[in-house]
């Protein structure tokens, strides 16, 4: 059986209907920060269920009810978010499988001593002619399978 996940990041307030798309039909969500406005993450809850972060421009009494980091459990496998890989304090050998950063707006997909590193890149605006990604994580009893989408757009 596979277990599919969604990873969006950046979206800035902005979440793009192919963006929309590009999730339909995921078993689960994570956003990992600076989603702009909580209707964002409301939005992501109507296609599945959604772990999602703070980033750094989400600032205001509707960001309070997300944390720094989180530690989710998916399909049998430990995967550590946060925003800005650059503050990673947890130890990636202790029992994480994944780690999901968003913060740069360059996707990235990398393995580094058997932990899974994906950045999906931003899906809100353009910046700094950066392609517009969010990237999915097919979980099968045969291993992990991480995949980045250019959703094109402007």
């Amino acid at each position: 059986m596979m277990f599919r996940i969604g990873i969006i990041s950046d979206t800035h307030g902005l979440l793009r209907p192919e963006a929309e798309r590009g999730l339909t039909g995921v078993d689960h969500i994570i956003h990992a920060g600076d989603i702009g406005r909580s209707e964002i993450v409301d939005a992501l809850r109507r296609i599945a269920p959604v772990t999602a972060i703070r980033g750094n421009v989400d600032i205001g009494e509707w960001a309070g009810e997300y944390s720094d980091t989180k530690l989710v459990r998916l399909a049998g496998k430990s995967i550590y978010v946060l925003h800005d890989l650059k503050t990673l304090q947890a130890d990636p050998r202790a029992c994480i499988d994944v780690i999901v950063s968003g913060h740069s707006h360059v996707p990235k997909i990398d393995t580094v001593g058997g932990v899974l590193y994906l950045n999906p890149g931003s899906a809100g605006r353009r910046r700094f002619q950066l392609p517009i990604t969010l990237a999915t994580l097919e979980i099968t009893p045969g291993g992990m399978r991480p995949e980045i989408h250019d959703l094109g757009g402007d």
